[in-house]
């Protein structure tokens, strides 16, 4: 544990767990699920989430003392790949699989929880 706490840091942390809403368990059972079927993630250029879904997995399993170069840019992609894709949320959005199952598999359900203040 260091004395003193890089804000850059803290502030990227306080981001990711914002935009994750999902818990590790509910994360990690849906890559397992989704990963199962056929057609769960066809040719798309998301394709790479399942690979950054299982670094939040990591991340989420770290105190933020313990986090490496790797996990910080890990955290950067999940922070501005949930950004955008809400930002270009399709009109229907509770309807559009694909849009959300891409949100999910990265830790954040646009369906889910909304963040708490605090």
């Amino acid at each position: 544990m260091t004395e003193s706490s890089d804000p850059e840091v803290d502030l990227l942390w306080e981001e990711f767990h914002e935009v994750v809403n999902m818990t590790s368990a509910e994360l990690r059972s849906w890559l397992l699920t989704s990963a199962s079927g056929e057609s769960a993630f066809p040719a798309d250029p998301d394709l790479g989430v399942q690979e950054l879904g299982r670094g939040v997995l990591h991340v989420l399993g770290k105190r933020k003392g313990d986090l490496t170069g790797e996990d910080l840019e890990v955290m950067r992609h999940v922070v501005d790949f949930v950004r955008g894709k809400m930002a270009g949320a399709p009109a229907t959005a509770a309807r559009n699989e694909r849009w959300r199952h891409s949100l999910k598999s990265v830790g954040h359900d646009p369906l889910g929880p909304a963040p708490t203040e605090g």
